[in-house]
């Protein structure tokens, strides 16, 4: 399907770029590749457990880092105490997945990766706007947002359609579930 785009730099002579929606197909097909989205829900959920401990924790540390620095900063730094949590949150997700594995550490744990809706790798900014999206929904939707997992075929939750991501099992888990 083609569409035009108008340029605003007015590059060529009718001011207009083409593209083509083709040009970036849906990868990892759900009725051809089944093994990439074999026993995603479940491990995704376990993975997240794993995520937000080691949050947490990060998240313990630098409130002990800024209770520290209030003392000489006459509690300065004890008005960040609100922005913490989001603060790590949001660097975590953006710092693992933008990494080359495109996983977090749980993720990893659990032989999954989040890549986009085309195939590649996750890059930061998009990883921070994936969690942002997650934290958005799941206060306003509680669990709900995995109820929407289990009913698709590419096991995508909320927040991944709207960031346009997909989670997947890696190569290599994918290949022992085409194995057997």
């Amino acid at each position: 399907m083609s569409g035009t785009v108008q340029s605003g730099s007015g590059q060529g002579s009718s001011g207009q770029l083409d593209f083509d929606a083709s040009d970036k197909p849906h990868a990892y097909d759900a009725v051809r590749q089944r093994e990439y989205f074999e026993g995603v829900v479940g491990r995704r959920i376990i993975a997240f457990a794993i995520d937000i401990a080691i949050i947490l924790a990060l998240t313990i540390a630098v409130y002990l880092l800024l209770l520290v620095a209030g003392i000489f900063t006459l509690g300065l730094t004890w008005l960040l105490f609100g922005v913490a949590f989001p603060a790590v949150a949001l660097t975590y997700n953006a710092y693992t997945l933008s990494r080359p594995q495109s996983a977090t550490i749980g993720m990893r744990s659990t032989d999954l990766q989040m890549r986009t809706w085309y195939g590649a790798p996750m890059y930061a900014l998009l990883a921070a706007f994936h969690a942002l999206l997650y934290y958005f929904s799941v206060t306003i939707f509680t669990p709900f947002i995995l109820l929407i997992a289990p009913f698709n075929s590419r096991k995508r939750c909320l927040h991944d359609f709207l960031a346009g991501t997909v989670v997947i099992n890696t190569d290599a888990r994918a290949k022992s579930y085409k194995h057997t």
